[in-house]
């Protein structure tokens, strides 16, 4: 199975068959296992930015 390199599924309308890039299975589990990790580190980003304002109110 591939996915696409903009996420599968993602409906973005740009692709066509001289531009489409596919991933393999293991490539693509790479690519979301590093996309949940910027994601955590966004939540601890926001998580601390919310304790900051917080004590200063």
């Amino acid at each position: 199975m591939s996915e696409c390199a903009c996420g599968g599924t993602c409906g973005c309308g740009s692709h066509t068959e001289e531009t489409t890039v596919y991933l393999s299975r293991e490539e693509y589990i790479a690519r979301l296992e590093q996309y949940l990790l910027d994601l955590k580190a966004e939540i601890a980003a926001v998580e601390a930015e919310l304790v900051e304002l917080r004590q200063t109110a």
